[in-house]
């Protein structure tokens, strides 16, 4: 039996080698600070309470993220003040030229619109799968067979494929029309 002082240590350790996780979790689901905030301290409170479960069969990182998704997804459920879903896409575009910079900012804003719209369970997918995990890394974080995985990105990357299709047909029409309209 482990020790309530091991215990401490452990859950001290874990958090501080992986709180990127909560965060990065919690910057994809919360809009504001303040909700940030209470989700990562909800993360943390369970991750306390399930820390004598885990397995050591198990990556910790993949018990991690099966917690704080789960928590991530029922607290945005409940958020009366949820508004927007920030999928930390790219961290910088410093290297890139203001025209090319314009034009991806606006193609991550779009493809965190589109992935706003798809269901709670796609987009933890889409999280982990932004976030280079393997297939395998995350059917063991959801619970999903390998194959599903692989067949539900598959769906989801062929969703997003089509959004981003009808987008620029209505950006193309929309310049045409200013065209007409000045010429």
């Amino acid at each position: 039996m482990i020790s309530e002082s091991e215990l401490n240590d452990t859950f001290h350790q874990i958090i501080e080698q992986h709180k990127r996780i909560l965060f990065k979790i919690a910057r994809t689901y919360c809009q504001n600070e303040e909700d940030r905030q209470d989700l990562v301290q909800e993360m943390m409170i369970q991750i306390w309470k399930s820390l004598h479960r885990y397995n050591n069969a198990f990556a910790i990182t993949t018990w991690l993220y099966r917690i704080c998704l789960n928590i991530a997804i029922s607290f945005y459920r409940k958020s009366a003040t949820r508004k927007h879903l920030n999928i930390p896409l790219v961290e910088e575009l410093n290297s890139i030229s203001i025209e090319e910079n314009n034009e991806k900012q606006e193609q991550l804003r779009l493809l965190e619109k589109f992935i706003y719209e798809l269901n709670d369970l796609d987009k933890a997918l889409m999280l982990l799968y932004l976030e280079d995990k393997s297939y395998s890394e995350i059917s063991e974080i959801m619970g999903l067979s390998v194959s599903n995985v692989g067949t539900k990105l598959g769906r989801i990357k062929e969703k997003l494929k089509k959004l981003f299709t009808i987008q620029s047909i209505k950006n193309e029409r929309k310049r045409i029309k200013i065209a007409l309209a000045i010429g």
